[in-house]
């Protein structure tokens, strides 16, 4: 199922204080330049249209997050939602999660992970460019806090059991731990408009979560 149209930006709106691009950031991440504090900060790995990220630094004014977008288009439109809602707890990254991860971040600077309906790749030839593989996962683990928590959901069940595999080689993360599904209260409250379509579809959805031992 492909990602709808997107809804046209506001083009007064200003983008500057939510939109970054990778290149543009120091190395190592500096959370006091993008952010102006240190604050608990989580992650989201392909934010698409940006529902998680905005309901998220909504809901948690105390946390930080910051999402990357390897599509210029949806990591604008991320940051339109973010800017038309004021967030100032909310980034949008526009680059490669993949670099990002073992280039920019420290270890033990990530409360939590978050990867969300990512492309499957369905074609066997093309499986290795799956963003939850054995080269990406173990900087995860090395970034996330003792504690931390990886998040992940598909509607691809051989994508969840291939990476369930993956993380358990590759990786020191304690689960699968299930999670389940809650009831939505309202029209947008999904973690992703993904989830949504597919919930409202009537399509199952594997979700777990990992957890960096203490």
């Amino acid at each position: 199922m492909g990602r709808r149209a997107l809804r046209r930006i506001d083009p007064d709106l200003d983008l500057s204080g939510h939109l970054v691009t990778l290149e543009a950031l120091p190395q190592p991440l500096d959370r006091n330049q993008l952010f102006g504090r240190q604050a608990p900060l989580e992650i989201e790995i392909g934010s698409g249209k940006g529902l998680f990220l905005s309901a998220a630094a909504a809901q948690e004014p105390t946390k930080d997050f910051l999402g990357i977008e390897i599509l210029a288009k949806y990591a604008r439109f991320t940051a339109a939602r973010l800017a038309s809602r004021g967030l100032s707890n909310a980034r949008i990254i526009h680059g490669d999660a993949q670099p990002f991860f073992t280039l920019w971040l420290p270890d033990a600077s990530v409360q939590a992970v978050h990867v969300y309906f990512p492309d499957p790749w369905w074609k066997a030839r093309h499986k290795k460019r799956r963003v939850m593989n054995e080269t990406f996962l173990p900087q995860v683990q090395r970034t996330l806090v003792p504690g931390g928590v990886l998040h992940f959901w598909t509607d691809v069940e051989e994508y969840f059991q291939a990476a369930v595999v993956t993380i358990a080689e590759s990786t020191k993360l304690a689960g699968p731990q299930p999670v389940q599904e809650k009831p939505a209260d309202h029209d947008l409250d999904y973690r992703t408009h993904f989830e949504r379509r597919m919930r409202l579809a009537g399509e199952p959805v594997y979700r777990a979560t990992f957890v960096k031992p203490a």
